[in-house]
């Protein structure tokens, strides 16, 4: 189907959106009272088990755009669909995509949980259940801001684009091939707009300018074909625990540095005025250290610790097993050993020239009498967008891209009462970096969640008035892009 066909449908969807809706169309639902419905809906999308709620999940994400009258179009694809939901208008008028994400992650382990978690349940100031602050509670900002905004403002001259996914936690793998088939409708769009990234309080709230990248790898050493009695072979045969134990530890240095050949090459320099608006947010050494509870930080050495999360690549370790795990003693030589591991990538670092780099680092260290097996997971590039006024801000920077970093700066300084950091955050979000390959948009990333909310974990919560403020906020921003003042 060429665009122009695509374009004729998606307005009579949405004609037909705006009839069906009739006098609810805006103003139809209290924001807070609809994010409590979203987050009963158990949308995990990793677990089989939950297909039906992942079903259920989608038309309600469908439901809520259809109130506004909005085009909806239900993309299936090879896992959960994707809800895609359009305002369209005139080319002259700007153009801006929202993403979000409506699965969340399991709710393991449940006995840790302090409340239901799939029933909302508002304490304290806070609205506790699993999704709350990934990312049904941050993306019903967004939401919730258009819906307003339509009500005031029916003949608004922006155009919108909702692209709701339902496998942001496990991965994303169907969202490029979306973004590759549409590339010629999205592309035509002035940036992205989304909020799945940190805060660091509810009074200084934090725009994402660069995520670092990640590539996955598993490896497996294999000693005898079967485990062995401890007594009769130990000391005659190599233990696969122990030469895991000893490649592991040789892939660093005493000061933290990642120790395999080249990891370093392609990491860039950071600019001073980013080191400058780090250092405006204030962080404490040691109110760090309490609240992870460890007595002593492991930076990279020249680096604080958070210089290090935000500007240097890992290597972590994130599992390690083999042998007997059960109670008691069971004196073995096992035969296997495996472990996972992560890397964080920075700068211009390409995950599989990493991955490979890592792989054969780590089989050259493999003593002689094991065997290795290796698998590589997902990966995901790098990003990084400079604002405006910038002394590396490009030259040709798109300037209504320039015009939201600088709508998005007043507006969180007016609602929040406080000028926002742009900073860069350590975690990875690759679709990130895909939509910037594959479309051109480069995105901004509003944190509306906080280090206290418990992503990820048991007892998720968004704190309330972080809710009413980001819509705010959202509101000011799509209104400045309009060209209404």
């Amino acid at each position: 189907m060429t665009l122009l066909l695509r374009r004729a449908q998606w307005q009579i969807q949405a004609v037909v959106a705006f009839a069906e809706a009739g006098s609810l169309l805006f103003g139809m639902f209290d924001p807070l009272e609809k994010l409590k419905e979203y987050i009963g809906l158990q949308s995990v999308s990793a677990d089989s088990a939950y297909r039906s709620e992942m079903l259920k999940t989608r038309d309600f994400v469908a439901g809520m755009f259809r109130e506004m009258g909005l085009g909806v179009e239900i993309v299936d694809t090879k896992g959960h669909p994707i809800v895609v939901a359009r305002r369209t208008g005139p080319a002259s008028w700007p153009h801006v995509v929202i993403y979000g994400h409506y699965d969340v992650q399991p709710v393991d382990p449940i006995e840790l949980w302090e409340t239901e978690p799939f029933v909302a349940t508002e304490k304290d100031g806070r609205l506790y259940g699993r999704g709350a602050a990934d990312n049904k509670g941050p993306q019903m900002a967004h939401i919730a801001a258009v819906a307003e905004l339509l009500e005031e403002y029916p003949e608004l001259p922006l155009r919108l684009t909702f692209v709701i996914e339902g496998e942001e936690e496990i991965g994303s793998p169907n969202l490029l091939p979306l973004l590759e088939e549409r590339q010629e409708e999205l592309s035509e769009a002035d940036f992205v707009l989304l909020s799945d990234t940190l805060s660091p309080s509810a009074e200084q709230i934090a725009v994402t300018v660069g995520l670092r990248g990640i590539v996955e790898m598993e490896f497996e050493l294999v000693g005898p074909n079967s485990d062995l009695h401890s007594g009769l072979y130990g000391g005659a045969v190599y233990n696969p625990l122990q030469a895991m134990a000893e490649v592991c530890a040789s892939l660093h240095t005493p000061d933290n540095r990642v120790n395999v050949p080249g990891f370093y090459d392609d990491v860039t320099e950071v600019e001073d005025w980013e080191r400058e608006e780090l250092k405006r947010l204030g962080s404490d050494e040691e109110v760090y250290k309490a609240s992870l509870g460890v007595e002593a930080l492991h930076p990279h050495a020249g680096y604080t610790p958070f210089e290090a999360i935000r500007y240097l690549p890992t290597l972590e370790f994130n599992g390690m097993w083999g042998g007997y795990q059960g109670e008691g003693s069971k004196t073995i030589v096992p035969a296997k050993a495996q472990a996972k591991i992560t890397c964080r990538l920075v700068g211009q670092m390409d995950p599989a020239k990493i991955g490979k780099l890592v792989a054969d680092t780590i089989r050259s260290r493999v003593p002689a009498g094991i065997r290795i097996d290796f698998r590589m997971g997902h990966s995901g590039v790098p990003y990084l967008v400079v604002p405006p006024d910038r002394p590396n801000t490009p030259q040709n920077q798109p300037p209504r891209l320039a015009q939201a970093f600088r709508a998005t700066d007043r507006a969180i300084n007016e609602v929040f009462g406080r000028p926002p950091l742009f900073l860069r955050e350590g975690g990875s979000i690759p679709i990130i970096a895909d939509v910037k390959r594959v479309l051109g948009l480069d995105s901004v990333m509003i944190g509306l969640f906080l280090p206290e909310d418990n992503l990820h974990a048991p007892n998720e919560s968004m704190v309330v008035g972080v809710l009413k403020k980001g819509t705010e906020v959202s509101k000011r921003i799509l209104k400045e892009i309009s060209g209404i003042y």
